[in-house]
């Protein structure tokens, strides 16, 4: 089958996503859970142990609290309430921690730290898989044993009101509820008073047993203006006037409730990183504040209680047994001891006994050889003690002997807790070893084909013979096919763990088989046929005077530095150094580059660069050729211009001379503005300094001047309308940021109130609709007109510039140089760089693509998730559209990369004569992203057992995937760009 190398790259990239989508299925596992579920939800509690006593404590506990409040505050920052801005803007809960009835507690929160997730783990007592943070976005419906679940059963009365996100994993379960929505990040106000509205009324009745309120406010602030955001203590001040109202009215009702108390949580799901997102495993994302208040918390005066560490999933055991419900089954946390401390020490073990039996019963269903595990040693040794302490008891109610046995026996059973819980961490989770194998093979695969197929793909015709067609009726393919069919019958049918492979319809699975079998053949013909065609020319070698140029060497030597570096996990946490570090050794080989053309010829003889009038530009724009030769992409290279460097006037040549080091300039004022990665994230940078409330002024003048700059790189290759339309909607954008609060007007002096801004962002997105409609307009046009070639290239700059005007008003104000610097260093390469020195179209596909990279982690993004600015996905909504704010957010995440791909598609589309330029393009572009995805999926599958696999490996393997998949997107459209083309190029001649 004879295929044009960006139609074979589209489709490899393609089925690339299938092989990283299979895998991602297997390698995100399920998490250590019990198999016994809920069905039996009136099975009797362990009785208590007894050696030769006989006990009649074989039923739960009675509750320990009458009525419990869960005050919820999305974001809460153990510093938040612990900390200055606690001391300061929460006096109230300051008060309680110091000196009221209450508990406090730092609670580490595993990651992912995203909303949904925490809530399960707070319910459940598990640890959510990692895939959570995707399911975050449309949450299902808790299937896993929870408190909610238990509660309702047991006929305790819940209300709700809060984050949607509960509504839809525990729906039917409350008794009033009033949900609003969690991904609306520009609302901090109304989205809590929506919970505040319903205290009062709530308060005054009797008619509950749980209230839980979820507030949004201080994580939405936390999206748009950072932890440092005036906003946030004022945010932090009404939560503290909201505890001190919930407080006050149990106090009055625990009065009339003198047999058991009520209890209120006040506690994050999550944390926020410094610069306001969360998702991922910093200090700052997962520490978060958990204060416990009772008037059954008893503190003697001067009795000082510092914050103790606990885990998140702590929480779901202790408020089961403060409710006098039975523990989650996939629970593995541990009770928090002070809260049963006062009671008395039979109730005190009974509690911890409790705990113990349902981790071990845990650990049993999930790790084989559980006997042998120490927790499991400790907890039968507990047990026994506990026995003996109860036979003793019944003897005798008071003696010392009978206290310090029973003190013995409550550190053992606290040590066994502790080691159980623990284990059970470390077996979190079951990786799906056949999905991830097969996911793996397949991009395997693709890769080895991509490779193998390098010479015919970069060839003058840009075609290649796929050998396909005979492989599929080959007895190779044949066996293959039956090897693995019988592999799949034998894993389905032998596995004990679920295997998603195995759950897929026979027909799908099957198809998956014919693909790997295919592939896999076509690879061994590949391999054949290149074999073949060594010993041919080796028989007759062709005289070749081809050799490696500096820039090839650094273009190998980078994608393999690069690769090897996913492999260390301080590597990925600053991968932005890694890309910074590439760019700027680019811009060095290129300066070396044109000194050499300029100042030294390919003998070594000194030789000049001379005048030649306006021959530069009339190279430059060179009309269209049919190319025969080998070169990947050709401009003229007509005799009577050799060398279009030969032809550069004095201020262009000194441009050419300076361009590297203006490049290296930008890239060097870029890092300085947005710190990124992990190690360094927290210390200040330009970013922080423009965005605090005090420079205002500031930030307002230098989004004016970018916005200005934006207009003058763009706007000269685009059409009189999409001009005005450009002019305007860079107003709009300005107008939209001034409504936000984030920049000011010269005549405004004091802060206005600040709005959402709906009004300026929609104004802006129908000049960016208006303008990607004229480019989209022009090049249909150019379909109809083969040989008017200006039209096509004026269609897809509008296209890009639309892009431009797009990302300029979804990424924040103080990015804005970074959008502008974009533009520059693109048109420093276009005019001084790329033309003069005639690179070809893998070349510059390659310089696009590191650019693209760098330019994603110079605009602060990391490969941690809470770098996701989340806010852009709602500029110019007024509720949550889901498939617009995941566009947007995705977009705005990727601006670097998708403007550079863009860039890419209008450069070779207006400078290169041949037509196998884009065929070029889009087949490196699929193969250099491909070889970091591959190499990674094996990394990762070897690590998978490392300690920070889910810290660090997995968001990395989410971006890679995410960028696989946009990836994919750009091969489609350089594909479609190609075909065109090729078929302007058939009536042109």
């Amino acid at each position: 089958m004879r295929l044009g190398s960006g139609t074979f790259a589209s489709c490899c990239v393609v089925i690339e996503v299938l092989g990283v989508a299979l895998f991602l299925r297997g390698f995100f596992p399920v998490p250590v859970c019990s198999f016994s579920g809920t069905e039996r939800p009136t099975e009797s509690p362990a009785p208590e142990p007894s050696a030769g006593a006989i006990s009649n404590w074989t039923k739960l506990p009675p509750p320990l609290f009458s009525k419990v409040v869960i005050m919820l505050i999305d974001a809460l920052r153990d510093d938040f309430v612990f900390g200055s801005k606690g001391v300061k803007f929460m006096p109230y809960t300051t008060y309680l921690v110091e000196k009221g009835s209450s508990h406090s507690f730092v609670a580490e929160a595993k990651p992912p730290t995203v909303t949904m997730p925490r809530i399960k783990a707070l319910m459940t007592g598990s640890l959510p898989g990692f895939i959570d943070v995707v399911r975050n976005l449309n949450s299902p419906t808790l299937l896993e044993d929870n408190v909610i679940t238990r509660a309702k059963a047991a006929g305790k009365r819940i209300i709700f009101y809060g984050d949607e996100t509960w509504v839809k994993l525990f729906p039917k379960h409350f008794l009033e509820y009033d949900g609003t929505t969690s991904f609306f990040v520009s609302d901090y106000t109304e989205v809590d008073d929506n919970v505040t509205r319903h205290l009062d009324k709530v308060l005054k009745r009797r008619d509950w047993d749980v209230l839980i309120l979820h507030y949004l406010g201080l994580d939405h602030i936390g999206h748009v203006s950072g932890p440092n955001s005036p906003l946030i203590g004022r945010k932090l001040s009404e939560m503290d006037s909201v505890l001190m109202k919930i407080h006050t009215s149990l106090l009055s009702k625990g009065k009339s409730e003198p047999v058991r108390t009520n209890l209120l949580v006040l506690c994050g799901d999550h944390g926020m990183s410094e610069a306001g997102g969360h998702g991922a495993s910093s200090v700052e994302e997962v520490n978060t504040a958990l204060i416990l208040i009772s008037a059954a918390f008893e503190r003697k005066p001067g009795d000082v209680r510092h914050p103790k560490y606990i885990q998140q999933t702590d929480l779901a055991a202790t408020l089961s047994i403060g409710l006098g419900l039975p523990i989650p089954r996939s629970s593995i946390g541990s009770l928090i001891f002070p809260v049963v401390e006062g009671k008395p020490m039979r109730e005190q073990l009974r509690f911890l006994h409790l705990n113990t039996v349902q981790l071990s019963k845990l650990l049993q269903e999930n790790v084989p050889s559980y006997k042998k595990e120490p927790g499991f040693e400790q907890f039968k040794v507990s047990e026994r003690l506990h026995g003996n302490w109860i036979r003793l008891y019944l003897e005798e109610n008071n003696s010392e002997v009978l206290f310090n046995l029973g003190s013995k026996v409550r550190r053992q059973y606290l040590d066994a807790l502790r080691t159980l819980s623990l284990s059970l961490s470390r077996q979190a989770a079951q990786y799906d070893v056949y999905s991830m194998a097969a996911g793996t093979v397949l991009v395997l695969e693709v890769v080895a084909l991509l490779l193998l197929c390098v010479p015919q793909a970069l060839s003058g015709e840009a075609e290649l013979d796929v050998p396909l067609l005979s492989p599929v009726s080959s007895l190779l393919f044949y066996l293959l096919l039956l090897a693995l069919a019988a592999l799949h019958v034998v894993v389905c049918t032998s596995s004990d763990s679920s295997c998603y492979l195995c759950s897929l319809p026979w027909l799908t699975a099957g198809g998956v088989m014919v693909l790997i079998s295919t592939l896999l053949c076509a690879v061994v013909s590949a391999l054949t046929g290149m074999f073949a065609a060594g010993k041919r020319l080796s028989k007759n070698p062709p005289p070749s005077n081809s050799r490696w140029s500096e820039l090839d060497l650094l273009v190998l030597s980078g994608t393999v530095g690069h690769v090897l570096s996913l492999g260390a996990s301080s590597f990925i946490e600053e991968e932005h150094q890694t890309w910074y570090f590439l760019v700027n050794t680019l811009c060095l080989a290129l300066c070396h580059e044109i000194y050499r053309n300029c100042f030294v010829g390919d003998d070594c003889a000194p030789q000049h660069c001379p005048h030649a009038g306006e021959e530069f530009d009339r190279v430059a724009a060179a009309p269209q050729g049919k190319g025969t030769g080998p070169d990947v992409w050709e401009l003229d290279r007509a005799s009577k211009h050799p060398s279009p460097l030969e032809a550069l006037r004095g201020p262009e040549r000194w441009m050419v001379l300076a361009s590297p080091w203006v490049i290296l300039t930008c890239c060097r004022l870029l890092r300085s503005l947005n710190q990124t990665g992990v190690q360094w994230a927290h210390r200040p940078d330009l970013g922080h300094w423009l965005t605090s409330s005090d420079h205002k002024a500031e930030l307002s003048v230098l989004a004016t001047v970018s916005l200005i700059m934006i207009f003058v790189l763009v706007q000269k290759r685009c059409s009189l309308a999409s001009k005005v339309a450009m002019a305007f909607g860079l107003l709009g954008i300005y107008c939209y940021r001034v409504a936000v609060g984030n920049l000011l007007f010269p005549w405004q002096q004091n802060n206005k109130d600040i709005s959402k801004g709906i009004t300026e962002a929609r104004f802006v997105y129908v000049f960016v609709l208006g303008i990607l409609f004229t480019g989209t307009k022009d090049l249909l046009k150019s379909q109809v007109t083969a040989d008017d070639v200006t039209v096509k290239t004026v269609g897809l700059w509008e296209i890009h510039s639309g892009l431009v005007l797009l990302a300029a008003l979804l990424l924040r104000p103080h990015n804005l140089p970074v959008l502008v610097l974009s533009l520059v260093i693109q048109t420093i390469m276009t005019q001084f760089v790329w033309r003069p020195l005639r690179h070809d179209a893998a070349e510059v596909t390659v310089m696009h693509y590191w650019f693209g990279q760098a330019f994603f982690y110079f605009q602060g993004n990391s490969n941690s998730i809470a770098t996701v600015d989340i806010s852009a996905g709602f500029v110019g909504l007024d509720a949550y559209v889901e498939i617009p704010a995941m566009l947007l957010t995705t977009f705005a995440t990727y601006t670097g990369p998708v403007l550079w791909a863009s860039h890419l598609v209008n450069f070779l589309t207006s400078e290169a004569s041949s037509g196998s330029a884009l065929s070029h393009a889009c087949f490196c572009y699929a193969l250099i992203c491909s070889i970091p995805v591959s190499a990674y999926i094996v990394l990762v599958t070897s690590l998978r057992y490392h300690l920070f696999i889910w810290s660090v490996f997995s968001p990395k393997l989410l971006y890679e995937g995410m960028h696989l998949l946009i990836t994919a997107a750009v091969c489609v459209f350089f594909t479609a760009m190609d075909q065109s083309n090729t078929k302007s190029h058939r009536l042109s001649y």
